[in-house]
């Protein structure tokens, strides 16, 4: 649909200068041709997170796994939004899945080396958060792309949330025994 608007527009601008290159019209026309991609690349970023520097735990190793989180949960998020098909969907759900339980076994694997003290309780939101995702794979699987509407939502505000929450209390942690 797009596309279709922005050739509609080159034809008319293109038309436009058969009046003369001072034409206004034509112009103007070209501006919106140049402001139509702009304005696309935001509003489609707009819902994506972005990685901050807040969100930094202190301990290179789990900042980088979690840049790659947002990474693909923002690449997940493509697929669902701009219905890039099943097959692409099912590519995002499951690398974003398989990385995810990657990276809690990283965490969980420094926490337990270093002793912290509420691993068991960590550990166990790890567990709660891996059992509602799968319980999204099961319903995707069953009912397809519709079963996904609240997945992003749930993953980006459970994200931020624990690393900004639990995973910055493990961090401190870990930080006074050298971990960074």
């Amino acid at each position: 649909m797009l596309a279709v608007i922005m050739a509609l527009l080159v034809v008319a601008a293109g038309m436009g200068f058969l009046f003369g290159f001072d034409n206004p019209v034509s112009w103007v026309l070209i501006a919106i041709l140049i402001a139509i991609p702009v304005i696309y690349k935001r509003a489609a970023q707009a819902d994506q997170l972005v990685w901050k520097e807040s969100y930094s735990v202190g301990i290179a190793q789990i900042d980088d796994e979690h840049r790659r989180l947002i990474e693909l949960l923002n690449k997940f998020q493509a697929a669902y939004k701009y219905h890039m098909g099943e097959e692409f969907e099912q590519q995002a759900l499951k690398a974003l899945v398989d990385y995810t339980k990657y990276h809690f076994k990283n965490e969980e694997s420094l926490m337990q080396k270093y002793d912290y003290p509420d691993f068991n309780g960590h550990v166990e939101q790890h567990r709660a958060m891996i059992a509602e995702v799968d319980s999204f794979v099961r319903q995707y699987e069953e009912k397809g792309h519709e079963a996904l509407e609240g997945v992003v939502l749930y993953l980006q505000g459970w994200l931020i949330k624990h690393i900004n929450g639990t995973d910055k209390q493990y961090s401190s942690f870990l930080n006074e025994r050298g971990v960074y």
